[in-house]
């Protein structure tokens, strides 16, 4: 009692990182994954009823297999050896936000998730290293994405990624309104 579950894990040496387009035999890892991390993450800041409404919203077996199925979005996932789901990545097409308005050919970049056991272990990296590939390749300009205003930690990690701060705007998750920075990069 009192262990962290990181302590618990045996790290993967990058080199057995795999990364990899998401599967449907990913889908429960994935929204399991999802729904931890968005809890962990943001579940403090909202009434239990916002944030189970959003949970089952966003990260259902169903949504999860709506948005692997949708030709606009790619999800992908990076995995270890024996092909567990340590972290995903989602690569959206087709959103935007006002303060893009001019920007040239935004793609969005949705829901970068490591597992805390993979915290600091470059599975992260790896993940945004493939959707940055993936949409300079697509002929895409401009990288974003939105982090909420109060989390530091993820602003942090895309600063070093080369995002800087463009605009901010509302999330709204039943009666919960938070505010989330607008990051660009330009590919």
């Amino acid at each position: 009692m009192g262990e962290k579950t990181a302590d618990l894990v045996t790290p993967v040496p990058k080199s057995q990182v795999l990364v990899r387009p998401a599967a449907e035999k990913d889908i429960q890892a994935i929204s399991a994954l999802g729904a931890h991390v968005f809890t962990l993450t943001f579940g403090y800041s909202m009434p239990a009823s916002d944030l189970a409404a959003y949970l089952e919203d966003a990260y259902s077996l169903a949504s999860i297999a709506r948005d692997l199925a949708n030709p606009l979005v790619d999800i992908i996932v990076a995995v270890d050896p024996q092909d567990t789901v340590m972290g995903f990545v989602q690569l959206t097409q087709g959103t935007t936000d006002p303060c893009l308005e001019g920007v040239e050919s935004p793609i969005e970049l949705q829901r970068l998730y490591v597992s805390q056991d993979f915290h600091g272990s470059g599975v992260g990296r790896k993940l945004y290293e493939t959707v940055e590939g993936m949409a300079r390749q697509r002929g895409f300009k401009t990288l974003w994405l939105g982090v909420w205003e109060e989390n530091f930690k993820a602003q942090k990690v895309y600063e070093r990624f080369g995002f800087s701060k463009i605009g901010m705007h509302d999330f709204v998750m039943g009666e919960c309104v938070q505010t989330d920075w607008i990051l660009s990069k330009t590919l």
